[in-house]
């Protein structure tokens, strides 16, 4: 890890160097790479490693020799916002996203993925019985009779409230022509309600989730029942519900294929396009993306990338125009859509800040006498890069700090991993930073030690499959750190629960716990007070180390902090020698630190300004008595805009600021999900947790 360190410091060096002497190489520029970042929005849960996004950021990577990276988002709607701002550069996303983006923003398409049919849109149609006059008017070649103005007091079955195919489109395609006329306030969305009702009848099936004329199948099936008369479906959803080679696979409600009729189609529904802004990405590099995204289908090396990941055959050039046009005219037609996609999406057609001051929620206990440290210092930097007043807000709990950020009193806080959870999972909290680690990581891993002369030991060091130094566990005495503790207890439980080794439904009290471990492990297992010998990570590890247990739960860089210093005297006495310890493989992730806020009051545009701010803090490092070139240099160097400020106190630099207040060398951007995503899925198994929780953090 500190080789890492010194190697990024001597790089940035070599740039400062290069910026003080006024010499550029003939080289550096041409083997530098660009960079390209996704919005990618990430589902829950991605247990097959084929479904992994990354495996496409790594093949853009490759074939166009950029860095490329994803940038998680946790809607559609914040893809759109990332791009609107500039953080990220290409987005695979919805239709109504899409168009979203193109109206609102002026967002462009370049490429658009395919259907199973090889088209990149799906045309949508009116299905009606083949014995209705509405049929009849479609098939007699008579040009005076209309089949659409037939649907006129009719009962239609639609797919559900303001779905593409099943509503928004035919509605579209019918109030541009003139079928039907707007009932209602033509900038309210719930219009389209009043005007369905009015143009087919009062019994139209607008069905919600759930219910069994909801969805493509749920309309096909209203219309099979006789609930209605027409049916807004794909062009080929009779065929993949009811005309299948294997019968069995047909639904049961089915009529013969012959008795459905689809009216010619009234508007198309585009297939998802890659979006980008046009003022943030060049002609050029949109021309190679375009180019690598549409030869995708003729690489083999891209064909688990298109299936398990884009879910799509391939893609084509196309720009919004040509992918979204027809689409748009109809969907324009809709009363109110726009304001109700901005809702929906939680855009802003502003730009600039809604607020004229940020606070940062700060806990009063962990301040210090160190003036280096005190978190005025970031609220002045910020207040610099945002051109706002930037205030903290000290407050005296943990429990006042997620409350204020609940109640608006604050805006950020900077949280460990167990208050980002409960402000998550509790307090509707969200993650908008994490802070790396000195291996530039967000997480460290909790790991089992054991003595390396051990049982235990040997079965994971034997190099046999066959062996699971974890089935070794039971029967065997732990040692941990306190009760309740998350490192020592609350994970290694999870994960052996989530293995199978114990059983967590035996009850719904977290104090259970203790027994648990009394069970599966034994009696003499050390779960210390405050104060006891094996107390604290120190205590339990000392536990291992004296024989007071055979195994300790420990964050992975514990033990060397307390028995492998570089200055011998600076471990503890009890140590034994480090060769003497083992680890067993990770048992769970403990996340680092993040930057946290509330997404129902924290506008977006605010919100993107302070993240990059801090993600600002990156770029700038202090330098101190630098000499190059017969010159010496004292300063904060800004390696983005290669500026040294020689004027300004040291502990007013981004990196004496992320070193001295937030205990880290770098910021990176985060979601909830992308942060504590896997933490959590180990603390939510819990038993109790919710309560124990509720009870430490009252309202």
């Amino acid at each position: 890890m500190g080789g890492n360190r010194i190697t990024t410091i001597v790089v940035i060096l070599i740039l400062v160097m290069t910026y003080v002497s006024g010499c550029v190489g003939n080289d550096s520029e041409d083997d530098s790479l660009g960079t390209l970042i996704i919005a990618y929005e990430i589902k829950d849960n991605i247990d097959n490693i084929d479904e992994n996004p990354l495996l496409f950021a790594e093949y853009l990577s490759k074939e166009l020799n950029y860095d490329v990276s994803l940038f998680s988002v946790d809607s559609e709607g914040a893809m759109v916002e990332a791009l609107r701002f500039g953080n990220a550069d290409i987005a695979l996303m919805d239709a109504g996203a899409a168009w979203v983006g193109w109206q609102q923003y002026d967002l462009e398409v370049l490429a658009a993925d395919l259907n199973v049919d090889g088209g990149t849109y799906y045309n949508a149609n009116a299905w009606v019985k083949s014995d209705s006059d509405i049929a009849i008017a479609h098939l007699d070649d008579n040009p005076y009779t209309d089949p659409y103005a037939l649907l006129s007091g009719k009962t239609s079955c639609h797919t559900g409230w303001l779905k593409s195919v099943g509503m928004l489109l035919p509605m579209g395609y019918l109030i541009g022509l003139g079928y039907a006329n707007i009932i209602g306030d033509p900038n309210d969305v719930e219009t389209i309600r009043n005007t369905i009702h009015g143009f087919f009848n009062s019994n139209s099936s607008i069905p919600d989730a759930g219910t069994p004329y909801y969805g493509f199948s749920g309309a096909l099936k209203c219309l099979s029942e006789g609930k209605g008369d027409v049916a807004f479906l794909e062009e080929n959803s009779v065929e993949i519900l009811c005309n299948n080679d294997i019968a069995s696979l047909n639904q049961d409600w089915c009529l013969d294929t012959e008795e459905y009729v689809a009216l010619p189609a009234f508007g198309k529904s585009p297939s998802h396009p890659v979006m980008y802004n046009p003022n943030f990405l060049d002609s050029e590099i949109t021309s190679k993306i375009t180019n690598v995204l549409v030869e995708m289908s003729s690489n083999p090396e891209a064909n688990n990338i298109l299936e398990n990941v884009l879910n799509t055959p391939g893609f084509i050039s196309t720009n919004a125009s040509v992918h979204l046009g027809s689409y748009s005219s109809l969907i324009s037609n809709i009363p109110g859509i726009s304001a109700y996609y901005q809702d929906k999406f939680s855009l802003n057609t502003s730009v600039s800040p809604d607020v004229n001051q940020i606070k940062i929620a700060y806990d009063s206990g962990e301040l210090s006498d160190n003036v280096d440290q005190n978190p005025e210092l970031l609220a002045d930097f910020l207040s610099q890069k945002l051109n706002i007043d930037v205030e903290v807000i000290f407050v005296n709990s943990q429990n006042e700090l997620l409350n204020s950020l609940k109640n608006g009193n604050a805006d950020i806080a900077i949280v460990n991993s167990e208050l980002a959870w409960v402000g998550w999972k509790q307090y509707g909290l969200a993650v908008m930073a994490a802070v790396e680690m000195e291996d530039s990581r967000t997480y460290s891993d909790i790991l089992a030690w054991v003595n390396s002369n051990s049982s235990i030991a040997a079965s994971h060091l034997d190099n046999d499959p066959l062996t699971n130094p974890f089935d070794n566990l039971e029967g065997k005495t732990s040692c941990h750190s306190s009760p309740l503790d998350i490192e020592s207890m609350m994970l290694p439980i999870s994960y052996l629960a989530k293995n199978n080794y114990i059983d967590l439904n035996q009850s719904n009290d977290i104090d259970h716990l203790s027994e648990i471990i009394y069970s599966f492990f034994n009696s003499n297992s050390s779960i210390p007070s405050y104060n006891d010998e094996y107390f604290g990570n120190s205590g339990a590890l000392r536990c291992l180390s004296e024989g007071g247990g055979d195994i300790t739960f420990l964050e992975e860089n514990i033990v060397d902090k307390f028995c492998d210093n570089y200055i011998v005297s600076e471990n503890m006495d009890w140590c034994l020698n480090i060769e003497e310890y083992t680890s067993l493989p990770s048992m769970a992730p403990i996340p680092s630190d993040s930057i946290i806020y509330n997404p129902e009051l924290f506008d977006i545009q605010t919100r993107t300004a302070v993240l990059n701010a801090l993600i600002s803090l990156n770029y700038e490092m202090y330098l101190e008595n630098f000499s190059t070139r017969g010159s010496i240099y004292t300063g904060c160097y800004d390696i983005s805009v290669h500026v040294i400020d020689e004027t300004s106190q040291k502990n007013m630099c981004g990196s004496e600021i992320m070193n001295n207040i937030l205990g880290t060398s770098a910021l990176t951007r985060a979601t909830s999900q992308e942060h504590l995503g896997q933490y959590s899925s180990f603390i939510a198994i819990i038993p109790g947790i919710s309560s124990y929780y509720s009870d430490i953090f009252t309202n």
